[in-house]
């Protein structure tokens, strides 16, 4: 009964894995040898292309990378970044890309950078900043 609770999320993860198969097949690599170019295991990468697993976007990157394939693409179809919205793109790559910063330190980024855009949008046409242009400042 509980086949997908997560919803858009396991739709998300199931076109990433379809996504993932045709790359590889066009790329003409086994599962066995694009699971050993990526650095991951042979069955995680098997449940990633079945849409039963959501990768990390450090995964995601050795994957394209093994694929020869944009990184960038991969976050998109994994629900990670959101082009059509035509905001953050630049943000959001910036933070995956940090080598600074662990797995979990990028998602919690990526979320409250989500969560502020999320904000913005629902306050419609009101792009004036809620604390004065002085704010901070003792003039």
């Amino acid at each position: 009964m509980a086949k997908s609770p997560k919803g858009m999320v396991g739709k998300t993860v199931e076109s990433l894995g379809d996504y993932l198969k045709e790359q590889r097949v066009s790329a003409q690599l086994s599962l066995r040898q694009l699971a050993e170019q990526a650095g991951v295991s042979n069955p995680y990468l098997s449940q990633i292309e079945r849409g039963l697993r959501k990768p990390s976007a450090d995964v995601l990157q050795q994957i394209a990378k093994a694929l020869r394939i944009s990184a960038e693409q991969l976050y998109v179809r994994a629900g990670i970044l959101s082009l059509e919205d035509g905001a953050g793109g630049s943000v959001e790559l910036a933070v995956l890309a940090d080598a600074g910063l662990t797995e979990r330190q990028k998602q919690s980024l990526l979320k409250v950078y989500a969560s502020f855009l999320e904000l913005n949008a629902a306050e419609g046409d009101s792009h004036e900043p809620t604390d004065g242009p002085d704010s901070g400042t003792d003039s």
